[in-house]
Parts: C-alpha cells; structure tokens; sequence
C-alpha cells in the first residue's frame, strides 16, 4: 500500500458559513471518477465540502480542472482509507462488481456514500446493501445523475397533470458506437463473470443504464408511486467476441401502468443520444436526455429544459436536513436492479455476423455497426413490440421471467 499523508487544506469558506464541513472521499479517482473529481473539486474551492482523501489501485491520473491539492492524502486501499481519515462522505466510482463489499465497508465507518450506477448487480446484493443501510443509519445516493434533470421532473408533472391523457407506452430508444478500445479499457470491460463474480458489463446495464432509469422514472409518475416489475423480456445480441450484450431490447410489463420497452445499441448506424417516448391517447412526449431536450404534446419542436441538481450537493442538503429528499436513493433503484437480476440470469447475447455487420475504420478505433439496427429499434420504441415480434429476420425468440412468484 502507498499512502502520502499530510494535513488536509481548509477551503476557503464564506463568512457565516458552517466550519464544520463535511470531508469527501473519493474511492476510484481515475477514469470516470475524474468526473467526480472535478464536481468535489468545485465544492471544495466552494468552502462546501473538504476533499478528504483519494484512492485508486493505480496512480493518479492529472486532471487539469481538478488538481489534487498536495497535502490531501491519496490511497491504494480504502480499507486503510476509512481507518485513517473516517470521511463523512464516500464517492464511489469502481468497477460495478466492486460496489458491494466497498459500500457496505464504507457505511460501516459511518459515512454516507454516493454509489456509481449500476449500484450492485442482483437483487440478493441490493437487499444485502439495504440491510447495511438498515443497520448503521447511513444512507446511499446511486449515480444516476439524469434523474436530477429538470426536464425529467417537467415530463412527468405533464403525465401526472394528465397532459397526455391515459398513458399506454414508456420506450427509450438509443444509438452509440463504442470501437474496439472500449473494449480492452478494463479486464472486466465487455465480461459477464470475471474471477467467478458478475460483471455484467452490457449495454443496458452499464452504458445505457440511464435510458432504462429513466423510463422507470416516468413509469413512477404513471403508476403514483414506486415500480414493482411482474414480468421481464429480453433480446440480447452481439457484434464482437464478448459475454454480453451491445445490442438489446428489454421489455417490463409492471404492476400498475403500460409496458416498459428500451431498444439500446453500442452498434448503430446512426447516433441517437437516448430518448424517452411517452405515449398517451392525448399526445407523445419525447425527452433526449443526454441534453434534457423535451418536446411535449402540442409543440412542434423539442426545447432545452436548463437545470440539473447535482447528487452530491443533494446528498450533501439530504445530510444537513433529512427532511430534504434524496433524488436517487438505493430504494428507487430497486426496479433497475431486478432489470440485472434477469440479465444474469438469461442466456448469452447472440452473435450478430457476416453480411448484417459492417466494419468501420482500423485499429482500436475501429466501430461494428449492424446494417438497419437503427430502423429496427425505432419499431420497437414505436410500436411496443420487440424485434421477434415485428418479424426482423436475425431476432430470437425473447427470454422470458415471471416476477410475480417473488416476495
């Protein structure tokens, strides 16, 4: 283990300020955890937050946005983390498989943590996280950032206000490339199971997990109230020699509302940044939200929605006043993790090749892209059916689980 201590610096803070702030970890400093990075960067420069501690199993990479200040102590161990520096907050940001074991130590030291999606991989892992939460007072906030979108909340106070009148359909729909380096980022990138753990590094699962989220979110407004999944199908493909999907169409049929569909692809022709498409017999609703761009029943044109609330800083309002609600707490959550839950347990993803599959460029920079995928996930986004159902000539027969005999 390297460890380089020294005392923490004292932002500046506000005159009237509270001096106590809270001192922030971060456990996975490189890759996306420089995001992080700069977001407790900005706080702590703010006099919000103290950046108590980094740590990652490698070097930290430079961030030029977000340096590391030299006296705040970086890890390789977050174990020795917790013991030395007893943080108030812990940022999570390490592969999906590692999430469990790292926020149930990090609750345990008495810290509040924010938990990148996906937060755990199975149902038995969220109820094991849950119990932890439970026991120790403690309470997680999962890194689905998109949830905070002031676009979000503007779409589902439409379909809770009944401007779309009586709403039969919930889709997404979305088209990305991810070339080879992709791939080859980390020896769990593109794997089901790596050292016998789930991974589950798919395109619904990881990527993508905001589409999925964020239909489930509207689903919420739907149904008045949390999303309790009765059945799941799935179609899941390939275009590389990997253990999961980069293409795939999953349907949930909940208890109360319309059908949940998500048509996702790391393999597109085209790009489609994520749309959620609702369907009401008194108009559609289409929300981008990678941009928060929402066009409701009676415009003609989609228009930017400015305004996200961070997770952190209302992780940080939640500490101050619990009477100031999480946006993405474990518990909202629950519907996406039984979405992994099936993904676990349905077979593997079917290799897409020969003709259907076009290759793009060279080297890792090379892209595979399926010929029509794009058309195809639009019918089903449109019409609620999958791709088996619609008669497309590669599609399998879905994989199938009733929920309905769970507790």
């Amino acid at each position: 283990m390297t460890v380089r201590k020294g005392t923490l610096l004292t932002p500046a803070v506000e005159e009237g300020a509270p001096i106590n702030v809270p001192r922030v970890a971060l456990v996975g400093a490189n890759g996306h955890g420089r995001w992080h990075r700069r977001v407790i960067g900005r706080l702590h420069d703010e006099g919000r937050v103290r950046l108590a501690a980094l740590v990652d199993t490698n070097p930290i990479e430079p961030e030029p946005t977000a340096p590391v200040p030299a006296d705040v102590p970086v890890f390789t161990d977050h174990r020795a983390m917790l013991a030395d520096v007893s943080p108030d907050v812990v940022v999570i940001c390490t592969p999906p498989h590692t999430h469990l074991p790292i926020a149930r130590e990090a609750v345990a030291a008495g810290a509040d943590v924010l938990l990148e999606k996906p937060p755990v991989l199975c149902t038995a892992e969220h109820e094991a996280l849950t119990a932890a939460l439970g026991s120790t007072g403690r309470v997680v906030q999962v890194g689905f950032q998109a949830l905070g979108s002031a676009a979000l909340t503007m779409l589902t106070d439409a379909v809770s206000a009944g401007r779309l009148g009586a709403v039969t359909g919930i889709a997404t729909v979305a088209a990305w490339q991810r070339p080879d380096a992709y791939y080859a980022r980390a020896p769990w990138a593109g794997r089901r199971l790596l050292d016998g753990r789930p991974v589950l590094d798919g395109a619904l699962a990881n990527p993508l997990a905001h589409a999925v989220m964020q239909c489930l979110a509207v689903a919420e407004a739907v149904g008045g109230g949390p999303v309790e999944p009765v059945s799941i199908e799935v179609e899941r493909y390939r275009v590389r020699p990997i253990e999961v999907d980069d293409t795939a169409v999953l349907r949930v049929r909940p208890r109360l509302g319309p059908p949940i569909v998500a048509a996702v692809t790391l393999a597109g022709e085209d790009f489609i940044a994520g749309e959620v498409i609702v369907t009401g017999d008194a108009g559609r609703a289409v929300l981008e939200y990678p941009t928060d761009r929402l066009r409701l029943p009676g415009e003609t044109t989609a228009g930017e929605v400015p305004g996200r609330r961070g997770l952190l800083e209302n992780l940080l309002a939640h500490r101050a006043d619990p009477q100031v609600p999480l946006i993405a707490p474990l518990a909202r959550t629950a519907p996406f993790t039984a979405v992994l839950t099936a993904l676990q347990a349905s077979p593997e993803p079917t290799l897409l090749d020969g003709d259907l599959v076009e290759s793009v460029g060279v080297g890792p920079q090379r892209v595979l892209r399926v010929r029509g995928v794009n058309e195809v996930l639009r019918q089903v986004a449109d019409q609620g059916r999958l791709p088996s159902e619609l008669g497309v000539p590669w599609a399998i027969t879905p994989w199938h689980t009733d929920l309905t005999g769970q507790e």
